[in-house]
Formats: structure tokens, sequence, C-alpha cells
């Protein structure tokens, strides 16, 4: 299934709207990501559009500065209201904020610790305020301990398969919340979240940083669940983001998980790593804030110092050798104009799944709105086309 069509050209001067909110990409994407939460009550528009209208193009430090000051203002017009409900979005769009203005700080900067605490924390009472109903838990895992949250369906959900989200490079858990177990809910599943080493609070209370090996991790989670839970008859494995690389390795070594979804498909992070590193050789690169955030954010979660360590590091992430012992039915969503990932690597993906139950690839274009990586922006769009995959496979 692919989605195909062309956006106008335009040549008058006539005065039109915008499509893009920063020039730089990071800044950008970073805005749609906290207007994507908008759907689940994690965000409101103009607190938002008021926010980066502060913020210079690529001043980082403003960036923090405008998205903690919006957090804070939402904490403190909670105390004025009388509404347990308002009081408890509010509370999720203040760890949306939070999130949002740690998200560009380098990873030794001091004001990290503070605002993760206040970002889980407002999670916490969101959860709480709203009546969400969740169950946080944590697994020994090697040195350290992996992060989940279990949110169930409504009445019947454990006749349902059971949807298990994890997310990539960036993600933390409390944010794929929004990303897909409201939606999901919303719909009669139930969801399960989690983090991995490499990941969100894994990485940041325990140091464990990531490896290629991730059906290690996955199984660690899923036996969890059916220790304290129930086994489900089927598991629907997504994987945001780098997650794309993740959820189908994992689905090639684990048999319980019969529908994968790389939500978007990262088949060769090594191809991309690669590309990064030969931007970096460029001098005027230290000041461009992609790819700053892009290789600090590798030698943070890959526990190495220098970007030749981290290239070397990225190489096994690759589904090259993998992909064709995965069984599942597979849906591969694409973005046309994926900044991170090449659209031609949900080919080489679908070709590799030699052994799969079944392959679909659903790209977005970029009049549908959702051409950017994992659809941003446009996150009723990715949805519409995995429930739809969800009925026709497995109701």
């Amino acid at each position: 299934m692919t989605e195909k069509s062309n956006i106008p050209v335009r040549s008058d001067a006539t005065d039109y709207g915008v499509s893009r909110f920063f020039q730089n990409q990071t800044f950008h994407f970073q805005t749609l990501r906290a207007l994507n939460d908008i759907a689940a009550n994690g965000a409101d528009l103009n607190e938002v559009l008021t926010a980066i209208s502060t913020i210079p193009d690529g001043d980082t430090n403003a960036w923090f500065d405008a998205f903690s000051s919006l957090a804070i203002r939402t904490e403190d017009r909670i105390r004025a209201c009388a509404d347990p409900l308002s009081n408890g979005y509010a509370w999720l769009r203040a760890h949306n904020y939070w999130r949002t203005a740690e998200f560009l700080l380098r990873p030794d900067d001091p004001r990290r610790k503070s605002t993760w605490t206040r970002e889980i924390a407002a999670f916490d009472n969101g959860m709480k305020l709203a009546g969400i109903a969740h169950e946080r838990f944590t697994i020994s895992y090697e040195a350290g301990c992996l992060r989940g949250i279990l949110y169930p369906g409504p009445d019947g959900w454990q006749k349902k398969p059971l949807i298990v989200l994890v997310g990539g490079y960036d993600s933390t858990l409390e944010e794929l919340y929004f990303v897909l177990a409201k939606a999901a809910h919303d719909r009669g599943y139930g969801v399960l979240t989690y983090e991995g080493p490499g990941q969100g609070g894994v990485l940041r209370e325990y140091g464990l940083t990531f490896t290629p090996e991730w059906e290690k991790p996955t199984a660690t989670v899923l036996d969890y669940f059916e220790a304290t839970q129930f086994r489900p008859e089927k598991i629907v494995l997504v994987g945001m983001s780098m997650g794309g690389y993740l959820a189908p390795r994992a689905a090639a070594f684990d048999p319980r998980i019969t529908g994968v979804v790389a939500y978007d498909v990262l088949f060769d992070m090594g191809s991309i790593a690669e590309r990064y590193a030969t931007l970096a050789q460029n001098p005027e690169a230290s000041k461009n804030p992609d790819l700053v955030w892009a290789v600090d954010n590798a030698l943070w979660t890959l526990g190495v110092s220098t970007l030749p360590e981290a290239v070397e590091a990225i190489r096994p992430y690759t589904l090259k050798d993998v992909a064709g012992k995965i069984t599942a039915d597979v849906l591969i969503l694409v973005g046309e104009h994926d900044h991170f990932i090449p659209a031609s690597q949900a080919d080489d993906f679908s070709k590799a799944c030699t052994a799969a139950k079944s392959v679909e690839t659903v790209t977005f274009d970029a009049l549908s709105g959702g051409a950017e990586h994992c659809q941003l922006g446009a996150q009723t769009l990715w949805h519409a086309a995995f429930f739809s995959w969800m009925i026709r496979k497995f109701n």
C-alpha cells in the first residue's frame, strides 16, 4: 500500500501559510514531536507555538529556556484549578514540555538531572489525576534494570493481541504513552511499553548502553509479563524510530512475536552513521545542532568516547543477516522525506524478509502530511494504517 502525490509548486508572491516551524531540521522536527502529543492530551497547540516564538533558530539554550519556562507555567496554573481531570492533563503537558526542554541538552549538562526528575514526576502526577490505568515495573537486567509500563485495555483486552511498544535512539518510556498507548486503549487493546539498554531511565539511572542483540532485553520483558500477567495468544511488537531495527531484530529470535512493525524501518544503521561521520569532517559541523546532537547522543547511548568508535559500535545494527529469520507478519512504515533513514531501506528490509508470513509497506508522501520520520505531525495517519493492519491480520 502506497500513498503517492505531489505538492503543487508555487511561483507567485502571494502570502501563504508555512509548513515549517524552523529552517533547522532538528528544531522543526522536535517542535512536531512536541505537538504530536496533542491527541493524547500531552500538548496544546498555542502553548507550543508561543514557546517557539521566543527561540532563535539553532539556539539550544533558548530552546531549553522556552520549554522549561512553559513547563513551569503549566504546572503553576494547576493550583488554581479545581478540576482533577484538567489538572491531570496539565501535568501530562508539563511532562512533555520538560522532555522537550531536556532533549537538546548535552549529555553532561547539569540541567539534565533536575529536568529529568521533574519530567517523570509530572508524568506520574498526570497519570494519577487523569485516572489512566497503568502499572510501572522494573526488572533486574545485567548490572541494572529495565523499565516498563503496562497499560491494561478495557474489558476483554486479554483476548486481543498484546501490543508491545519500544522506542529508539532518543525516546523515553513515558513518551510512549502518547505515541500509541492511548490510541490503542480507545480501540480495546492493552499495551506493554518498555525501555532497554541505551534508552531513557535505563541509560540515565543504570548506565546501561545500547546492544545490537535486542532480543535479550525484549525476551526478559516478555518473560516478566507472562510470569506476572498471562501468556498472550498473539504479540505484536512495534518499534519506533531506531526501534525499526530493534523490534525486527527481536522478532527474528523470539517466536512469541506474531507481528512486528517497523515504525519507521531501520534496516542498516551503519550506513547512516557513516553519513554523519562524513558530515562531521566539515569544520562548520560544530555549528550545526543537527549534527552536534546526533554525535553527542551516539557517544552517550553507545558508551564510547569518539566518533570513529561510535561508527564501529553502530555497524552491527543491521538486519541484513537476521531479517530472513522473521516468521511473523511484518508491517513497514515509511516517511517519504525521512531525514534520518533513506526510503530505500524499506525495500531492502522487505526483500530480506524471506520467511515472513506476510510483508506490507505503507509509504506516506509530503502531501499526506506524514512524510517526516515516524510520521510526526500526522499521527492519525500511521495509526489508521497500523490498526487497519491489526484488524486484517489478527482479529
